[in-house]
């Protein structure tokens, strides 16, 4: 196994401060020693290290940019150095996390009632209670507003019924956001499902080709009955729904620097160590130094992006097609 050492051409690591290098450090350290160690078997059988939670909630990760609750209220560029070294371990694990915080946490921290925050939120911070972010249907996947999912409401319950697929999460959840359409119209709203109320259910998905170590599932609800009191009185409209995703992705574009960083700091060192050819590392070979140089200058570009937007989200001026451009930038 390879040391991993960081990935910093442009002196990237001058721009962040002591707290931000602390963070990133204590999230390096736990995927090199907790996780690093177990995720080739994991990825083989398709499995997630549950067993990690309660190490995930200890550290603060869970919900770890927001204010109250228990949460750590990192700033942006601190929960998006945690990210990117949990997606350098796997990308199952900056998703069984992210989920967790970036969407289910923010759900209910955006648009839920204070009495939903103070039931839920500390329980979700301290891995009591995980979450799951049900949006995505079978049949409308890039096209959420085409949703089947209807609730109607029946006296002081709704009634959900319809089909959830590739949710993270899914059958690890205590808690559904699960959005749908109200009656026959086309009104997107958010509702809080909790997973143990009859008839609805969670089947993962197999023999998936990459993120095999996330636990992924489809989502079923036959008749789900939910008080009307679970109903996200702000979670109106698909730009609610949305609006959690644009928070979600900036996460995940960082998730993606850490994943590009460990795919160049594996290769570069390979290729110092492979010899071929009269015994020359193949590292000296233009062909080589030529892949090296893409990778590192797309890295690097990714960095001071992702960076300058998160900055922006810190200061309350970001914009929802700034996180467009850096999903597109980000290395692939």
């Amino acid at each position: 196994m390879f040391e991993f050492r960081g990935v910093d051409f442009m002196e990237f690591d001058s721009l962040l401060s002591e707290e931000e290098l602390m963070v990133r450090q204590t999230a390096r350290q736990f995927v090199e020693d907790r996780f690093i160690p177990q995720i080739t078997q994991h990825f083989r059988d398709g499995t997630f290290p549950n067993e990690l939670t309660a190490p995930i909630a200890e550290l603060g990760f869970f919900g770890a940019n927001l204010e109250g609750y228990g949460c750590a209220g990192l700033s942006n560029v601190e929960y998006g150095l945690v990210m990117q070294e949990l997606e350098r371990g796997d990308t199952a694990l900056r998703s069984f996390v992210s989920v967790q915080s970036s969407l289910a946490m923010y759900a209910i921290y955006s648009c839920g009632s204070d009495e939903q925050k103070e039931r839920w939120l500390p329980k979700m911070q301290q891995g009591q209670v995980m979450g799951c972010f049900a949006l995505t249907e079978p049949n409308f996947g890039s096209n959420p507003s085409g949703m089947l999912t209807r609730a109607v409401r029946d006296g002081h319950s709704y009634v959900l019924n319809g089909e959830k697929t590739w949710i993270t999460n899914g059958s690890l959840a205590d808690l559904a956001v699960v959005w749908a359409k109200l009656e026959d119209s086309d009104h997107i709203q958010g509702f809080l499902v909790e997973t143990d109320t009859p008839g609805f259910t969670a089947v993962d998905l197999h023999n998936k080709l990459s993120m095999r170590a996330s636990t992924t599932s489809s989502v079923g609800l036959s008749n789900v009955r939910i008080p009307a009191g679970n109903i996200l009185p702000n979670g109106k409209g698909l730009k609610a729904a949305l609006g959690c995703l644009t928070n979600a992705r900036l996460g995940i574009a960082w998730g993606t620097i850490g994943a590009a960083m460990a795919c160049y700091d594996c290769a570069r060192q390979y290729t110092i160590l492979r010899t071929q050819f009269d015994d020359r590392p193949i590292a000296s070979h233009q062909l080589v130094q030529n892949e090296l140089a893409w990778m590192i200058t797309e890295i690097t570009k990714a960095q001071f992006i992702t960076l300058q937007v998160t900055r922006l989200k810190d200061k309350g001026r970001q914009h929802h097609a700034h996180v467009s451009m850096i999903k597109r930038n980000t290395p692939r």
